[in-house]
């Protein structure tokens, strides 16, 4: 069974070493709409795949990081970064290009560590993500699979490897975010009252 959610935010960005002269050239934004998909071969007792409550936490923060913010390669130019870092509070470093392919790459990546890191809390069991849609323009996306997270030649993803702005930190629910996710530390879902006993909550039980 797969479920999906829709993130939207607004990013600006320059695409190095792309063909075209104007998205390598100069700073320019888009309107990304984020399709996360998640997948699980069973339900949890309230017969859901994942709650689209739950996707409002830490991983609606960590997407909406990229919100008014302007995001670079961290191996461009220094004195450009040093630009975006001066005249932006919004700001966030990758160690991948800021392309729409690895848009959906990293938001894979960090959507499924949280998940990872998540201590359940209603019978939900192997949820994982199935795949990212990064929809650039309204008629370009790139879609990520786990496949694409774990290729090296696309870019290797640590999370050691990316910083977020000070103002980006602070707008988070929790400013330690994503401290706490390098740390390995859990995050723990919001515990549930059952209000109608079913067989698969009893053999939980």
């Amino acid at each position: 069974m797969r479920i999906r959610k829709l993130f939207k935010f607004e990013n600006a960005h320059i695409v190095r070493n792309c063909s075209s002269e104007r998205c390598k050239h100069s700073i320019h934004g888009h309107s990304y709409q984020i399709e996360l998909i998640l997948e699980a071969t069973r339900l949890d007792h309230g017969q859901m795949v994942y709650d689209f409550g739950l996707l409002k936490s830490s991983i609606k923060d960590i997407i909406d990081s990229f919100d008014h913010a302007i995001c670079f390669w961290n191996k461009d130019d220094p004195e450009y970064v040093a630009a975006c870092k001066k005249f932006s509070a919004r700001w966030i470093s990758l160690p991948v290009s800021p392309s729409a392919e690895q848009f959906s790459r990293v938001i894979f990546f960090w959507a499924q560590e949280i998940l990872r890191q998540t201590q359940m809390q209603n019978g939900e069991a192997d949820v994982s993500v199935y795949s990212v849609i990064a929809h650039e323009t309204a008629t370009g996306y790139a879609q990520c699979f786990a496949d694409d997270v774990a290729n090296d030649q696309m870019g290797q993803l640590v999370l050691e490897d990316f910083e977020f702005s000070e103002q980006v930190r602070a707008e988070w629910t929790d400013s330690e975010l994503y401290a706490k996710l390098i740390r390995g530390e859990s995050f723990t879902n919001p515990t549930v009252t059952m209000q109608v006993q079913t067989e698969q909550v009893q053999s939980d039980v």
